[in-house]
């Protein structure tokens, strides 16, 4: 089968013994690549040999093939990495995103801010991205909102805990779809691909006044498992789970693409790499596009434990994290010394 002529996909492995190893997703199977460590290599290699990611990944396929779900499930030596990294330099790796692009998503931020029918500035932010948001080919247009979440230490696997540290209010999903970007050496971006990812965020604090969505951002996140290689983002359907314990405690269809958000994926894309800052060669960009419902909208606060379930069709298996809850400590004080 001719898999670069597809919708490919490839998974990030580490091994107790073996170290880092990337794969190619054939259905129940991962067909290991050699001598290939990381996605972030090959995307490399794409770049300097003008190759297709997919066909590269194709041609470098080996005999070692592995069980995807005793992978999935923790049943294989094997375990799952973010879907892309940086792996030398995680600090070079940026994750980034882009808000108020979906109706739901400023409909929620709009109940926790707004007083009365008062229209807030996140509902007219989207407004101006309903007017402005898909310009015309070749042309810039109305610029999205954007926000900073950390770099690469902040980037959790699949099926890793994503942490509610001590100075939290609370810990929420978003589920969306990252774009995963690679700089050349002469400073154009470039998307090695998207995957499903669980953009996690305090609102909580967030809700106590809008100019806290800064410092609510900043908290893990998670993508993955997989890296889908030049995938369909017109019209993305998926699901929202929370399990705790056996029990669906919170579900929720959700559509994201193109077709469903106020700005074009050409507009986000050219508002992100506008500044020289993100166009340095060789850096890594995790971009956020944006959610269309969470379960902190519905009212729901989330335990120690609960599982968060972010589900796109045509994205591949779902992406799994638990929750921890670390306990708040509103008397703990970080102290800095002087030098």
């Amino acid at each position: 089968m001719l898999y670069w002529r597809l919708m490919a996909s490839l998974v990030q492995l580490l091994h107790p013994a073996h170290g880092r190893a990337v794969a190619l997703v054939d259905d129940h199977n991962l067909q290991v690549l050699t001598s290939i460590s990381s996605a972030y290599d090959l995307a490399q290699e794409a770049i300097a040999t003008g190759t297709p990611l997919a066909r590269l990944a194709e041609d470098a396929t080996t005999s070692l093939t592995l069980n995807y779900e005793h992978v999935l499930s923790g049943r294989s030596e094997w375990g799952l990495l973010p879907a892309f990294d940086h792996p030398a330099e995680p600090g070079r790796c940026h994750v980034t995103g882009t808000g108020l692009t979906h109706m739901a998503s400023v409909e929620t931020r709009q109940a926790m801010h707004a007083a009365g029918a008062v229209e807030t500035d996140s509902m007219r932010m989207y407004k101006w991205g309903e007017q402005g948001g898909r310009p015309m080919s070749g042309c810039p247009g109305t610029s999205p909102e954007w926000f900073y979440k950390g770099n690469g230490l902040m980037l959790a696997g699949p099926n890793q805990p994503l942490e509610v540290p001590w100075f939290a209010e609370d810990g929420g999903e978003e589920g969306e779809i990252a774009g995963i970007y690679l700089i050349d050496k002469d400073g154009n971006p470039c998307r090695a691909g998207m995957a499903q990812g669980n953009e996690f965020s305090d609102h909580v604090f967030e809700k106590k006044n809008y100019l806290y969505l800064a410092s609510s951002k900043i908290r893990q996140c998670s993508i993955g498992p997989e890296l889908k290689l030049d995938p369909d983002f017109g019209d993305v359907a998926g699901s929202i789970r929370v399990f705790r314990g056996d029990d669906t405690v919170w579900e929720k269809p959700v559509r994201t693409g193109e077709a469903n958000m106020c700005h074009s994926l050409a507009n986000m894309e050219h508002h992100h790499f506008k500044f020289p800052l993100h166009c340095r060669p060789g850096d890594v960009h995790i971009h956020f596009y944006g959610a269309s419902a969470f379960s902190f909208g519905a009212g729901l606060k989330l335990q120690d434990g609960d599982v968060m379930e972010i589900c796109y069709e045509g994205f591949g298996k779902p992406l799994r994290n638990p929750l921890k809850v670390t306990a708040h400590d509103a008397s703990r004080l970080v102290k800095v010394r002087p030098l």
